[in-house]
């Protein structure tokens, strides 16, 4: 099937909440204008995932943004936060929903974070309509994202094939370059595919006219 001929939403992994740049966004005295926000509850999860992911997550929404097809009245793009579901990048949160992601199990097997993924994505499913597919952008060599998500969405759940065998870097630096150059990729379903492969090239430096960006290689 043509990659034009079918709506789709983008589900986004989610962003580590355990790392330095999340710890940073966190600290009650941080006063930059992203964490001042979060503490009033103005801040979108789309925002703050980027601010913690850095390159992976800006890759992700360049993308989504570049090649959003969803069906009328559901948002094109959704992401996965833990204990809460799926949000759409507009969404807000507070500091208090943010620091609890955070202490959630990211495991096919733990309900806390499957019960509201799977409660969203039924609701999702409804919603779209049948001709609609959902493509993961997020690491499909784990079961984490992909089992419960398949109990709902089955032969509709699609990720983009050349994200196997690759690291974080190297899917944001691929989806940055898809964005820019207005190539989308190819999709093949989650269901039965080979997720687990070696680790392809090295993406080559991203050139453009008058030099280089080296944010996307």
């Amino acid at each position: 099937m043509p990659i034009e001929s079918f709506p789709r939403v983008f589900l986004l992994s989610p962003a580590n909440t355990r790392g330095v740049r999340a710890d940073m966004l966190l600290r009650e005295a941080a006063d930059f204008e992203l964490a001042q926000r979060l503490r009033a509850g103005l801040a979108t999860i789309g925002e703050v995932y980027a601010f913690i992911s850095g390159l992976y997550f800006r890759g992700k929404l360049a993308y989504a943004s570049a090649f959003a097809a969803a069906p009328q009245g559901v948002p094109p793009a959704v992401v996965i936060a833990p204990g809460i579901g799926l949000l759409p990048l507009d969404a807000r949160i507070s500091i208090g929903q943010l620091g609890a992601t955070s202490q959630v199990e990211i495991h096919h097997e733990n309900q806390d974070y499957c019960r509201p993924l799977v409660r969203d994505a039924e609701l999702m499913k409804r919603d779209a309509g049948g001709e609609c597919r959902y493509v993961l952008l997020g690491s499909v060599a784990t079961e984490k994202y992909t089992r419960p998500l398949l109990d709902i969405l089955r032969e509709r759940l699609l990720f983009p094939e050349t994200f196997v065998g690759r690291g974080d870097m190297s899917r944001g630096g691929l989806m940055l370059r898809a964005a820019r150059s207005g190539g989308e990729l190819s999709y093949i379903p989650v269901e039965n595919a080979v997720r687990h492969g070696a680790r392809p090239p090295k993406l080559e430096r991203w050139r453009k006219q008058g030099g280089s960006d080296p944010r996307a290689t």
